[in-house]
């Protein structure tokens, strides 16, 4: 078996490592990831300039990019033959609800599937990457499960809790929860006195119950999310349909 793996912390970071680690025994990796923190980067491309690819010591491929630029300069032009898995993290903080719509951990996945691989997202609950090893080998479990009874082509998203592994309980299959909107920018000064604005946190839980990624992994359960590409609100298209005519 043959496996792509990026992440969005960065080519020197411990989750991509440690994923890295726990696959290499069971496949033939190739690793292609940023050259540095990327997170919050979403599906954007680098179109505006070129970029570089270098080589480090133990193997992986970093890239001037963001995380969908490594998946995609992997498969078109340092992989000779496609991988039959794409698979990205371990992120460092969950990637539940709406994070996936900003995370470059599950943009890097998404990539992946874009091009017609089975691709999934990893990441951990809480950051600073405690029990780490213990998601590497949740992670390589699910990835040795091959889930042959499901789709060819799919796209997951796991959050595992930060718990020793004996604490785990079983992964679930769950749904997206939701959030409250995000919090106000944070105001600062730079050294010019000029204003600057941080992002603020992201919002709360605002629909985390039963059958959410947010319910389960409080429970201590692997969350995994099936995902789809197709933004069209299906439900809407009747009402436009009607308004246009």
């Amino acid at each position: 078996m043959r496996i792509l793996i990026s992440n969005d912390d960065g080519y020197l970071a411990p989750g991509l490592i440690a994923l890295a680690d726990a696959l290499a025994p069971i496949a033939d990796i190739t690793v292609v990831a940023p050259d540095s923190n990327r997170s919050g980067s979403s599906n954007s491309l680098t179109l505006d300039r070129p970029l570089s690819v270098f080589q480090a010591s133990n193997g992986f491929y970093f890239i001037n990019g963001t995380p969908s630029d490594c998946v995609h300069i992997a498969l078109t032009g340092i992989m000779s033959e496609p991988p039959d898995l794409v698979v990205s993290g371990i992120n460092q903080g969950q990637n539940m609800g709406e994070d996936t719509l900003y995370s470059g951990t599950v943009a890097a996945a998404t990539e992946g599937f874009l091009f017609g691989l089975p691709s999934i997202a990893f990441s951990q609950v809480e950051k600073g990457w405690p029990e780490l090893a213990s998601a590497a080998r949740v992670a390589r479990e699910i990835v040795e499960r091959r889930l042959d009874s499901f789709p060819d082509h799919f796209l997951l998203n796991v959050n595992i809790p930060n718990l020793p592994y004996a604490q785990l309980k079983p992964p679930v299959a769950t749904r997206l929860g939701k959030r409250h909107k995000s919090e106000a920018v944070i105001r600062a000064q730079d050294p010019q006195g000029r204003e600057i604005y941080w992002i603020g946190p992201c919002g709360g839980q605002k629909d985390a119950g039963e059958g959410t990624d947010f319910h389960a992994t409080a429970l201590g359960h692997v969350s995994i999310t099936p995902l789809q590409i197709d933004l069209t609100h299906n439900a809407q298209l009747a009402a436009l349909k009607k308004a246009l005519a």
